[in-house]
C-alpha cells in the first residue's frame, strides 16, 4: 500500500540528510576544516604563512554562513549584505596591500586575495541556502502529510456517522413490524459498531477483517428484506493485505441503498482479488425497475474518492458503470 509514511521528502536521502541534519553538524564542520587545512599544507610552497590564511579563511566562512547570511540575506536584506561583502573586499584589499601572506617574495597580488575571499563568500552561502532549502521543504512536506493525514480522520469520522445513521433507522422500522429482526439488527449492529470504534481507529486493518465487515453488513440488509440476495467471492491470496479500513463501505452502502426494489428480487454482488500486488474489487449490484426519489446525500461516494486520491495518489483506476439492468463499481489499486 502506498500509505502516507512511504512518500519521504527529498532531505531524506542519505547525502541530503548528512548536510541538513542537525547530528551530522560536527562531522560536516571538521570535514569543512580538515580541508582547507590540506589544501593550505599542499600549498606551502606559495603560501607565505598559511596559518594566518586558515585562521582567515576559517573566520570567513564561519562569520558569513552564521551572522551575513541569516542575519542579511534570510532576510531578504540584499542591499545590506551586499554592502557587507563590498565591505570585506576593501578591508581586504587594505591589509593585502600591507601583507600578502599568499606570495613568499612578498609581491602584491590583491585580485588573487579578493577572488579567494568572494569564492570562499560565494561557498559558504550557498550551503546555508542549500540547507535552508532542504530545511524549508521538509517542513512543507511535514505540514502537507499533517493536512492529508487531519483531511482523510475528517472523511473517515464522516462515513461512520451517515452509517450509524442509516443502520438505527433500520432498526426503529423493524422495532415496529417484527421485534425479533429488530433485535438480530442491533445484535449484528453491535459487532459492527466494534468493528468501526476500534479497528476503524487503525492507520491500516487487514483486508480479510474489512471483508467480514461487509459481509456483517449485507447480513443485516438481508434481514430487513426478504427480497435481497448477496455474494462475496474471494480469490488470490488475501492473508496478510493491508488497506485503509473502511475503504469498501461506501461502494457497498450506494449500491444497497440503489437497487431496492419492490416489484422484483435485488441482489449485490462483491468480487475481491489480489494478484502480483494489485488489489481487485468490483461490486455489482441490480437497478430498479423505476429509480427512486434521488436523495440529499451522497457523502459517502465523494468522500470515497477523496480518500482514494489522498491515499493512492496514481496508483489506483477506478470505474462506475451504469447499464440498462445494473450498476458495476470497479476498483483497482497497486499495493507496492
Amino acid at each position: 500500500m502506498n500509505d502516507l509514511t512511504s512518500q519521504q521528502p527529498v532531505s531524506e536521502n542519505t547525502f541530503f540528510r548528512f548536510l541538513v541534519s542537525p547530528k551530522y553538524r560536527i562531522f560536516r564542520h571538521l570535514l569543512l576544516i580538515l580541508s582547507i587545512g590540506a589544501v593550505l599544507y599542499n600549498s606551502t610552497a606559495v603560501i607565505a604563512s598559511p596559518v594566518a590564511i586558515f585562521i582567515y579563511f576559517i573566520l570567513l566562512f564561519y562569520v558569513n554562513m552564521y551572522v551575513l547570511v541569516p542575519g542579511l540575506l534570510l532576510k531578504n536584506k540584499n542591499i545590506k549584505y551586499c554592502l557587507a561583502v563590498a565591505g570585506i573586499l576593501i578591508v581586504v584589499a587594505g591589509c593585502g596591500y600591507f601583507f600578502n601572506p599568499f606570495n613568499k617574495s612578498n609581491e602584491l597580488n590583491i585580485p588573487l586575495f579578493s577572488f579567494l575571499t568572494v569564492l570562499l563568500l560565494a561557498a559558504s552561502s550557498s550551503i546555508k541556502l542549500f540547507q535552508q532549502g532542504m530545511l524549508d521543504r521538509q517542513l512543507i512536506h511535514q505540514l502537507e502529510q499533517s493536512k492529508i493525514y487531519a483531511e482523510l480522520e475528517q472523511l473517515k469520522n464522516q462515513i461512520n456517522p451517515h452509517f450509524l445513521f442509516n443502520m438505527l433507522n433500520n432498526a426503529n422500522v423493524l422495532t415496529k413490524k417484527d421485534p425479533d429482526k429488530a433485535s438480530q439488527v442491533l445484535i449484528r449492529l453491535s459487532d459492527l459498531l466494534r468493528y468501526q470504534l476500534y479497528d476503524s481507529a487503525r492507520e491500516t486493518v487487514l483486508l480479510t477483517s474489512d471483508i467480514h465487515f461487509l459481509e456483517d453488513f449485507l447480513n443485516l440488509e438481508k434481514v430487513r428484506r426478504d427480497s435481497f440476495d448477496f455474494l462475496i467471492s474471494k480469490e488470490g491470496d488475501l492473508s496478510g493485505v493491508q488497506i485503509p479500513p473502511l475503504l469498501f463501505i461506501s461502494f457497498v452502502e450506494n449500491a444497497v441503498k440503489h437497487n431496492n426494489d419492490t416489484t422484483k428480487s435485488s441482489y449485490v454482488a462483491l468480487y475481491f482479488d489480489v494478484s502480483n500486488n494489485i488489489l481487485s474489487f468490483k461490486c455489482i449490484n441490480s437497478k430498479p425497475q423505476h429509480k427512486a426519489t434521488k436523495s440529499t446525500g451522497g457523502l459517502g461516494l465523494i468522500n470515497i474518492k477523496r480518500r482514494l486520491e489522498l491515499l493512492f495518489p496514481a496508483v489506483h483506476h477506478l470505474n462506475i458503470e451504469e447499464q440498462a439492468d445494473r450498476y458495476c463499481v470497479t476498483l483497482t489499486i497497486n499495493l507496492v
